[in-house]
């Protein structure tokens, strides 16, 4: 017979599902802004009544954000596309390689070398940023959109987190069957390894995504040429004129708003990749 729960139990519960409710509305509060805000024009937003639907008007914002400077919204769009699409996509295969390499290879001064690869974890990026700076000019890169990818190729973390996804999820004993029936590295790495660490990759590649679409400081100081812009950096130069023309407000807060949609996409798409990855070991 079951025996009725005490009041700490239903206390601590209260307690728990409470904190949970204060940090969800937390994190969704300025979510809901962006949403409501999105509706209303420049007297609106200015106005200081953003979380009301009063003067509705999201199709105006958006037909206004695509006519501005011939499009050049969408433009940033497609480039912060590219950056985080394609730089997160090598980053994370090299990543990946890297980590395969560092757990299943022997080679002299592998703990060294992943040593360093660790301290380039405790590098902040925007330390960095000056320095790749002067290393870009030199072979010029400035101004191109080589400047802000290459950089976002390399990413310490992903390397470590595919080592210990590597180690816990590529058995031994099926590299070395597949030797034995005479496949190469590349292609063992290729058609066992890469599979077997799938939920590895879609987890540096989120996070690189993530971090290269929301990066700020690299374009910064590494572009000038506005058709090479990412959308943060060209909403931060809107964001800088709104205060003399204050049209710029509904601009700036609905192109927030679309530069949203990309990241929860991913997130929402690529989820059964972390849940398929948190059961493999459960079942044989």
């Amino acid at each position: 017979m079951s025996t009725p729960r005490t009041p700490s139990v239903w206390l601590s519960k209260t307690a728990v599902n409470g904190a949970l409710v204060l940090a969800a509305g937390y994190m969704f509060f300025p979510l809901v802004w962006l949403l409501t805000a999105a509706t209303k024009d420049a007297g609106g937003l200015l106005a200081g009544n953003a979380f009301s639907f009063e003067g509705f008007d999201l199709g105006g914002n958006l037909t206004r954000l695509a006519d501005y400077n011939d499009g050049v919204y969408f433009h940033w769009y497609l480039n912060s596309l590219l950056y985080a699409g394609f730089g997160a996509l090598a980053c994370s295969l090299i990543s990946v390689a890297a980590g395969y390499a560092f757990d299943k290879y022997a080679f002299p001064g592998k703990e060294k070398l992943f040593g360093v690869v660790l301290l380039g974890v405790l590098v902040p990026t925007t330390a960095l940023a000056l320095p790749m700076y002067l290393l870009a000019s030199e072979v010029g890169l400035v101004n191109t959109y080589g400047a802000v990818l290459l950089p976002v190729l390399v990413n310490p973390f992903g390397v470590y987190l595919a080592r210990v996804f590597s180690a816990g999820h590529i058995p031994d004993e099926a590299l070395e069957a597949a030797r034995i029936d005479g496949a190469g590295e590349l292609r063992i790495f290729w058609s066992i390894g890469l599979p077997m660490v799938m939920p590895g990759f879609v987890t540096v590649f989120l996070f690189q995504f993530t971090a290269i679409w929301n990066n700020f400081f690299l374009p910064l100081v590494m572009l000038s040429d506005q058709k090479l812009f990412p959308l943060s950096l060209g909403l931060y130069s809107w964001n800088s004129n709104a205060h003399a023309e204050p049209d710029f407000y509904p601009l700036v807060v609905t192109g927030s708003l679309l530069a949203v949609v990309p990241l929860v996409v991913a997130f929402v798409s690529l989820q059964r990749h972390w849940k398929a990855g948190l059961t493999a070991g459960s079942v044989k």
